[in-house]
């Protein structure tokens, strides 16, 4: 077979994506042993993981937007939240990966929430089942899969609710059969460890929909042929994690399964970051690369190949709930965080401030953040001590900076021009023109 017949043949039957809220790497093949998941830890043993997997924001909907784009949130426009008043959303001219695998002759669908726009019928999919519990949306995911029995190229993009806040959403109860493992930026309160245990069992009732996910692909006779891309938004809801650009809140599970493709059991090391998801399914189809894409293709890491690999990542927030500005750098062993407003870490998300262990952290968190925080990961893996006006880090603080202000100016980062508003602001300003009018 050659030409064209080829390439068809190589390409992915399936591509499956599956997205959790808020889950970092609390899994049990990333060495947690007190949570449940064995589809996950199977999916890993039969696929590829990725230790140094990070997203582009702390924060759900920028995170996704890139995801979703392969370009950075300041660049496709979602710098907050996609949902109630806060109005941010994809750029109108943005492509979804939906729409560009349409366009590559898959049908497109869509199984649980999205997070990334107002306008669903900009997204590029043929369906959408907005089902909201991890049982549901794979139940419907099952049916879809018995129902659809014919050659066409899949795309299922699979976005589960949990393990978001409340954890005990759709009535899930609190797991600790096998104990607790406290994450070490928390107090050992029994607050914590009650939220924890709540955590444990959220996490463990997305395991069940994976599982049951990847059987119901098994019996449609399309698991060999299938690209499986697990992954979440960011790190857990907690203090110092989700809406932080600390590690523990933009890091991210990364398991991909691809039989005849992906070496069972693979640990890859690199750094690679949610942009750069796009590209990959791009070069796994045989699609070329447009040019304003921002993230790289990892699938020579997929193929367990040498390839030239990431320095670094970057990572930003704008907007969650308020405005917070700031921009990162994250190499193999430094980090450094610029913030372009005064603030301190006490300012989070509405669901962790309402939470139990976050009462016991405030006097931490509520301490004056400086402009310029810089970490040595090795050898300060908690991003305790701020190595910035230390003179012996004068030389990586210098490097850091330079290329963090690089890669600003490269993707015509707004925040280089200044302060940047929200739609919600607009919207404001709207109606006060509109006193008075009557």
């Amino acid at each position: 077979m050659t030409g064209a017949g080829a390439a068809d043949a190589m390409r992915p039957r399936t591509i499956l994506q599956i997205v959790c809220h808020d889950l970092g790497r609390y899994l049990g093949c990333y060495g947690i042993p007190t949570v449940r998941t064995p589809a996950l830890d199977r999916l890993a043993a039969e696929g590829v993981r990725f230790t140094r997997s990070f997203c582009t924001s702390p924060g759900c909907s920028p995170s996704r937007a890139a995801l979703a784009t392969g370009r950075y949130p300041h660049s496709n426009g979602c710098m907050g939240l996609a949902h109630a008043q806060f109005g941010w959303e994809l750029a109108r001219e943005e492509r979804h990966i939906a729409s560009r695998l349409r366009e590559a002759g898959y049908h497109t669908a869509l199984f649980g929430l999205q997070h990334v726009t107002y306008h669903l019928e900009w997204l590029g999919f043929d369906e959408i089942r907005p089902e909201r519990t991890a049982d549901q949306v794979a139940a419907n995911l099952a049916r879809f899969l018995q129902e659809r029995r014919c050659d066409q190229p899949l795309y299922l993009e699979v976005n589960f609710f949990e393990p978001h806040r409340p954890y005990d959403f759709g009535g899930v109860a609190p797991d600790a059969e096998r104990g607790i493992t406290l994450p070490p930026y928390l107090p050992d309160t029994e607050a914590s460890r009650a939220e924890i245990a709540g955590l444990q069992g959220a996490v463990h009732k997305a395991d069940r929909g994976v599982g049951e996910i990847l059987a119901a692909l098994e019996a449609a006779g399309r698991a060999q042929q299938a690209l499986v891309l697990f992954t979440t938004d960011h790190g857990l809801a907690m203090p110092r994690s989700k809406g932080t650009l600390l590690d523990a809140g933009i890091e991210a599970a990364l398991i991909v399964r691809w039989p005849g493709v992906t070496p069972p059991g693979l640990i890859r090391e690199e750094l690679v970051s949610n942009v750069d998801v796009v590209p990959t399914y791009l070069e796994a189809i045989g699609a070329p690369l447009p040019e304003n894409l921002q993230g790289r293709s990892f699938l020579a890491l997929l193929r367990g190949e040498a390839s030239p690999a990431r320095d670094a990542v970057f990572a930003e927030k704008t907007y969650h709930e308020h405005y917070d500005p700031q921009r990162c750098i994250r190499t193999h062993r430094h980090k450094l965080i610029q913030r372009f407003e005064a603030s301190n870490r006490a300012y989070l998300p509405t669901d962790i401030m309402r939470g139990a262990a976050y009462p016991a952290m405030i006097a931490e968190l509520a301490e004056e953040r400086s402009l310029l925080e810089l970490y040595d990961l090795e050898q300060d893996p908690l991003e305790r001590r701020n190595l910035a006006a230390e003179p012996e880090s004068a030389a990586i603080l210098n490097d850091l900076g330079r290329r963090l202000r690089d890669w600003m100016r490269e993707t015509d980062d707004p925040l280089l021009r200044g302060p940047v508003a929200s739609p919600f602001a607009a919207r404001s300003l709207e109606q006060l023109e509109q006193f008075g009018t009557a």
